[in-house]
């Protein structure tokens, strides 16, 4: 049909020179109606803004990702970089789930965000996991993939995570289909190598194939009470379509794979000794190894690593933690509003009992948890260890203050008794 100078979009008025000009149309719509181009956009725009206006008022005020990462950091210390990625992906996957995209009419639909944390043991990739459900409202389960294996072995299959997830939205099946599922030590289920076994690996790369379906988005058969499935038992459907998937892991060793990877790039690029002639060190022969390399992982990493590409894709979010060291762990210790120092702390004061840490009490706490390899979980053993003997006795003894202080690297826990005042 060819348009007239006469003809105009019925909002904007623009002619069909003018659209044209700046690479826009005039379509005919219903009883001889003109609309342009660019004010479909803004109505496609609006009824998305009024979609998002309608489920923050339906389902609570939506949370914008500065305010998402500011209630993180209410209970999480540093971690910066890491809060902003999470903040983003889970304001996105809020909207994605109360947003009908059929009424746009151009059938795009929004795939899910799953997420990959990678961080060292310690850095508190279930505590994110878990502040984020409660930011969001919505029920929360942890599930542990080295307990998985394929349907029909022994332990437990992946429907079990839903199980758990029912449970935690006690048993309403449209609030758990909206919650969030923490798969921890997904590491521990990579591949095994191509030559160690001729046996069918059911708790690693067949673990992973069975979790595919279920991290894209599918209608699953459930046990409302979890455990295994049983031919006589009664199940329920739940959609996974909204769940969100976060899967966490220390990924041991991937050091070395990335470390060798830069090293080979390096080399590559370092000019007449780069080549055939070029020496590479394993990385265990190196000097230094970069502080934070998890920052630096590829997917390509994480293939070698052992995890299958079609498992990666599913998890497109990846977000890596930085290593906690003494200070943070200082940190972690004091500041959070749920800090383990002010949780034990109120413990002792309903008991009566006044409890004080000295600053180099909080160092050496902070140097036990490294040197065991436990990181910020292992924060609170340090502690509850410390002060297991006075929190034995003090009842019967009188105590009404304990001062926790240091002598080198070991605490010094001295209580003072009522009839000392």
């Amino acid at each position: 049909m060819t348009l007239s100078h006469s003809n105009s979009c019925i909002f904007c008025r623009r002619t069909p020179e003018v659209l044209e000009a700046g690479g826009h149309k005039l379509y005919q719509g219903i009883a001889g109606v003109f609309l342009c181009t660019l004010c479909v956009d803004d109505i496609q725009e609006a009824r998305l803004r009024d979609v998002v206006l309608r489920a923050s008022t339906t389902s609570g005020k939506l949370p914008t990702p500065p305010e998402i990462s500011a209630r993180m950091s209410d209970y999480i210390v540093g971690q910066d970089a890491a809060k902003k990625t999470l903040a983003v992906a889970v304001y996105e996957h809020y909207i994605r789930t109360h947003v009908d995209m059929r009424g746009f009419g151009d059938g795009l639909a929004l795939e899910k965000s799953n997420i990959l944390l990678v961080g060292p043991t310690g850095t508190g990739k279930t505590h994110f996991a878990r502040q984020l459900a409660k930011i969001l409202g919505v029920p929360f389960h942890k599930a542990d993939a080295t307990s998985l294996t394929e349907a029909g072995y022994v332990g437990d299959d992946v429907e079990s995570i839903l199980s758990g997830l029912l449970a935690a939205a006690d048993g309403d099946i449209e609030k758990a289909q909206k919650g969030i599922v923490f798969i921890d030590e997904v590491d521990k289920i990579r591949k095994s190598g191509e030559n160690l076994s001729t046996t069918r690996d059911v708790g690693g790369e067949g673990v992973q194939q069975a979790l595919l379906k279920m991290l894209e988005g599918t209608k699953v058969r459930v046990q409302p009470q979890g455990g295994r499935r049983h031919p006589s038992a009664d199940f329920v459907e739940l959609d996974t379509t909204n769940v969100l998937f976060v899967c966490g892991g220390s990924f041991a060793g991937i050091e070395a794979l990335i470390a060798d990877r830069k090293a080979k790039a390096d080399a590559s690029t370092s000019g007449p000794k780069a080549g055939f002639g070029a020496i590479i060190k394993p990385v265990e022969e190196r000097d230094v190894v970069e502080k934070n390399i998890l920052h630096s992982v590829t997917r390509a990493d994480l293939t070698k690593f052992g995890m299958i590409p079609e498992l990666l894709g599913r998890l497109p979010v990846l977000v890596t933690l930085d290593e906690v060291d003494e200070d943070l762990l200082v940190r972690i210790l004091t500041e959070p509003k749920d800090a383990i120092v002010k949780q034990v702390e109120r413990l002792f004061l309903v008991q009566n009992v006044k409890l004080t840490f000295t600053e180099d009490a909080y160092h050496v706490i902070a140097r036990l948890a490294l040197a065991e390899g436990t990181g910020s979980r292992g924060l609170r053993t340090i502690i509850e260890r410390a002060l297991l003997d006075i929190r034995y006795s003090m009842a019967a003894d009188g105590v009404r203050e304990v001062n926790v202080s240091a002598k080198g690297d070991e605490l010094v826990v001295r209580p003072v008794t009522r009839m000392a005042a």
